[in-house]
């Protein structure tokens, strides 16, 4: 499809996908959410291995328009309940099932929606200069698309508490140094370091990557016992994959692997 509010190409395993509304710092309106559900599900199809996500201009995404929010269909308040269900919580669901690794490059402000967008992602690479806001409780809100779920299973009770009912504005490199993501760069490494990452996981066993975040994100509703089971079966899976034996023989044979993903 013809997108307008983000830009979306895959080539070389890699699938990039830009919110492109820079005039706006990228914050999603209707429009863009429905042009974002349609790229992620063609991410698999088109043959990716890792997706980016990123945003265009000086942000990575300022969350929900508020503009778009501002009047309900026939004039009324919004229901900004139907919006989460039929938007925010389908996006973040996704990002989390896809089987193969995402990648958030944060290369500005990522606030409200925004910044747990990029929490809903595998890797959050962030430049010096990046910066992450819950700023919900300045709108009476409480956070969504994920908030309340990734802050305290990334810093903990407290800061998360701190995170969101203070909504201040969190450096990329406090954010780092706490566990909130993986990891801060200056703003001119920023491009360099996530084509490395992207180049690296793109040619990396992909089922085996797409278990590894299944069983650590699904890890926090079983016991160590169940756990053990899950490792015991995706193990028993994935040693029967094209790209375990490839490991197995490049690393007999003392070569690089040439893993294709199956």
């Amino acid at each position: 499809m013809s997108y307008h509010h983000i830009v979306f190409e895959a080539a070389d395993g890699i699938a990039r996908l830009t919110l492109n509304r820079p005039e706006r710092l990228n914050s999603f309106n209707s429009e863009m959410h429905a042009e974002v559900r349609a790229a992620l599900a063609g991410v698999t199809a088109g043959g990716a291995r890792v997706l980016v996500i990123t945003g265009a201009g000086r942000g990575f995404c300022a969350g929900q328009d508020l503009n778009d929010r501002a009047v309900a269909p026939g004039g009324g308040a919004p229901d900004l309940g139907e919006s989460i269900e039929r938007n925010y919580k389908p996006l973040v669901l996704r990002l989390r099932a896809l089987p193969l690794p995402t990648i958030a490059a944060v290369n500005g402000v990522a606030a409200g929606a925004g910044a747990n967008l990029a929490l809903a992602c595998d890797l959050v690479v962030a430049a010096r200069t990046a910066s992450f806001v819950q700023a919900f409780a300045k709108l009476g809100l409480v956070p969504d698309s994920g908030g309340t779920w990734f802050l305290p299973r990334l810093v903990g009770t407290a800061r998360a508490l701190g995170l969101a009912l203070l909504a201040e504005k969190l450096s990329a490199e406090q954010a780092a140094e706490w566990g909130l993501i993986w990891r801060c760069v200056a703003d001119e490494e920023l491009g360099a370091v996530v084509e490395a990452l992207a180049r690296q996981l793109a040619a990396a066993p992909t089922r085996g990557l797409a278990r590894t975040k299944q069983a650590i994100y699904e890890s926090w509703g079983r016991t160590l016992p169940e756990q053990l089971d899950v490792e015991r079966d995706y193990q028993g899976e994935l040693g029967r994959t094209a790209d375990y034996a490839e490991g197995v023989g490049a690393f007999a044979e003392k070569r690089t692997p040439q893993f294709t993903g199956r």
